[in-house]
C-alpha cells in the first residue's frame, strides 16, 4: 500500500518503540496466507482510530488484516519479554504477534495495531506462529465485551480467516486476530530487560514506558517509585473490576500483565456462573492458581516480580530500594479492597458508606455459594422483585439477610426506587456466558454460519438492557466445562 493510498484510509503509524535498544523486539514481516475471508470488522473502532471503512473495499481491507499487504509506514516487529509463566521463569516474546506500529487516532492517542497468529518468528520456540479461528473469534467477542462493560481492556479490530489448515490436536481453521492496545508492554518485559544485566537498558525502557503511560511521574521526586505505584494503583482498579463481574483471566503470568493496566490475553479466561470463589475453567489451570479468588493474590505476587526489575532505578542503596518498592507492593491489598468495596456497594445500591457493609457484601457471596446462585443474575435480580422467585429466596437465612439489606438501602436518603435504578446500571444482564459463547463458536467455525455470533456480540455492546435470547443463565451448568489457550 503507498503512501497516498494510506493517506486516504487514515492510516498515521509512528514508531516510537523501535527506537528502544534492539534487544526489546525483532524485524519480522508476516508470512502471507492462502485464501483470506474477513470475519470481523469492528467499525466503530477502526473509525475511531481515523480510519475510513468506505475508502477501501472489503477485499482491500481482508488483505490488509491478513497481513497479505502492509500499510505505508508500517514496520512490522515481534517484541521480546520474559514471563513467570504458572510460577516459572521462561525467556519468551511474540511467537505468533506482529506489531505493526502505533496509528496516532485523530484525537492524538496512540495505539499499538498487533496482527495475532500471523505465523513464525525468531521467539516461537518450534511453534507454528499461527492461530486457530475459534480462538480469535473468542477475544473478539470477549474483549469487545469487557470493553462495553467499561473494564480497561485490549480490543479487536478485525477477524480474519485464513483459508489455511493449523494443527493442534486435530485440523482447524487458521484466522488472524487484529489487536488494538495502548501499548504491548508487560511486566514481562521489564523482566526480560532485567536479565539482559544492563542497567542503562532497563532505565531507557522505564523511561520510555513513563513517557508513553505516566508522564505525570516524571514530575515526582522519584519518578521509578511514582512509576510502580501508578501501576500497582492501576492493578488494583483492574482486577476488583474483574471480580465485580464475576470474570476469571485464566492465565495471570507476568507476561500476561500489561503495564498500561488493560485487561490483555484473552485464552482460557471465562465468567462465572454459579458463584464459587474456587472457580477454575482453564484446562492447564490444573491447581487453581489462577482460580477467581486467587486473581487478587496473584496480581500481587506479579507486581513484586515487576517491583524486582525495577530495584536498580527506584534507589542506589539496595536495601533502601527494597524498603520502598515493598512498601509499594504492599500497598496493592489496600488499594484493591478500597476499589473492590467501593464497586460492590454499587452492585447492592449504597450511596452512602457504613462499616457493616463489608459484612452485609460478605454475607450475600456466602449465601449465594452455599445455595449455587448465579453470580450475574443474582445482583441483576436484587434490583427488582425477580429476585423473590429465585431459589437462593428459599433459603431462610437469605430471607433474612434481605430484609437486612432492604432497611439498608430504605434508610439512605435516596430511596429504594434510587438505589435499585444504580444497581441496574451497575450489574449486567448480558454477559459472555460460556455456553452462549461456545454456540457462536461452534456455528461460525463448523458450519459458517455467523449469523448467532453477530447478534450476540450487538447485544453484548449493550450489557445492562435485558434480553429474551441472551440473559438466561444455562438450564444445567457444565461442570467439566473447560477453556484452552489456543496454542
Amino acid at each position: 500500500m503507498n503512501k497516498q493510498q494510506s493517506e486516504k484510509v487514515g492510516w498515521h503509524f509512528d514508531q516510537t518503540y523501535i527506537k528502544l535498544p534492539k534487544d526489546f523486539f525483532v524485524e519480522q514481516l508476516p508470512i502471507e496466507v492462502s485464501n483470506p475471508k474477513l470475519i470481523l470488522l469492528n467499525e466503530p473502532l477502526l473509525k475511531s482510530l481515523g480510519l475510513d471503512k468506505e475508502s477501501l473495499s472489503f477485499e482491500a481491507w481482508t488483505n490488509i488484516f491478513s497481513g497479505n499487504e502492509i500499510p505505508e509506514k508500517a514496520y512490522p516487529i515481534a517484541q521480546a519479554y520474559a514471563g513467570h509463566q504458572f510460577g516459572h521463569f521462561t525467556l519468551l516474546g511474540d511467537g505468533r504477534a506482529l506489531l505493526l506500529g502505533e496509528q496516532i487516532s485523530p484525537d492524538g492517542k496512540r495505539f499499538d495495531i498487533q496482527f495475532k497468529g500471523i505465523g513464525q518468528t525468531p521467539y516461537s520456540r518450534r511453534g507454528d506462529g499461527r492461530a486457530a479461528l475459534g480462538p480469535m473469534l473468542r477475544e473478539y467477542i470477549i474483549s469487545e465485551a469487557m470493553h462495553a462493560l467499561n473494564i480497561p481492556t485490549t480490543r479487536s479490530l478485525a477477524v480474519v480467516a485464513t483459508g489455511d489448515v493449523v494443527m493442534r490436536e486435530e485440523a482447524l481453521p487458521g484466522a488472524i486476530l487484529t489487536r488494538v492496545a495502548k501499548s504491548h508492554i508487560r511486566v514481562g518485559t521489564f523482566q526480560f530487560a532485567s536479565t539482559l544485566n544492563d542497567v542503562n537498558k532497563l532505565k531507557i525502557l522505564a523511561d520510555y514506558t513513563i513517557d508513553r503511560h505516566f508522564s505525570e511521574c516524571k514530575e515526582e521526586a522519584n519518578p521509578y517509585l511514582a512509576f510502580l505505584n501508578r501501576v500497582t494503583e492501576r492493578q488494583a482498579s483492574l482486577v476488583s473490576q474483574w471480580m465485580h463481574v464475576g470474570f476469571i483471566h485464566g492465565v495471570m503470568n507476568t507476561d500476561n500483565m500489561s503495564i498500561s493496566g488493560e485487561t490483555i490475553d484473552y485464552g482460557p479466561c471465562a465468567f462465572m456462573d454459579r458463584y464459587h470463589p474456587e472457580t477454575v475453567f482453564s484446562s492447564i489451570d490444573r491447581q487453581g492458581r489462577y482460580a477467581y479468588a486467587n486473581q487478587v493474590p496473584i496480581a500481587q505476587w506479579n507486581l513484586a516480580r515487576f517491583a524486582e526489575t525495577l530495584l536498580p532505578l527506584i534507589d542506589q542503596d539496595t536495601d533502601k530500594s527494597i524498603q520502598l518498592a515493598s512498601q509499594s507492593v504492599n500497598g496493592f491489598s489496600d488499594q484493591f479492597q478500597k476499589s473492590w468495596l467501593q464497586g460492590m456497594r454499587q452492585k447492592i445500591g449504597l450511596f452512602d458508606e457504613d462499616a457493616s457493609d463489608i459484612n452485609l457484601i460478605n454475607e450475600l457471596l456466602i449465601l449465594m455459594q452455599k445455595n449455587k446462585a448465579d453470580y450475574t443474575l443474582t445482583f441483576r435480580h436484587l434490583s427488582s422483585d425477580v429476585i423473590l422467585k429465585d431459589a437462593i429466596f428459599e433459603d431462610e437465612s437469605f430471607k433474612a439477610w434481605y430484609k437486612k439489606w432492604l432497611y439498608r438501602i430504605q434508610k439512605q436518603k435516596e430511596g429504594e426506587a434510587t438505589s435499585k435504578l444504580m444497581m441496574l446500571r451497575h450489574n449486567p444482564a448480558i454477559i459472555p456466558r460460556n455456553y452462549l459463547v461456545e454456540k457462536a463458536l461452534s456455528l461460525a467455525v463448523e458450519d459458517q454460519d455467523y449469523r448467532f455470533l453477530n447478534d450476540f456480540i450487538v447485544a453484548l455492546q449493550k450489557p445492562y438492557e435485558d434480553s429474551k435470547v441472551f440473559s438466561e443463565s444455562p438450564l444445567e451448568e457444565d461442570k467439566s466445562y473447560q477453556t484452552f489457550c489456543g496454542t
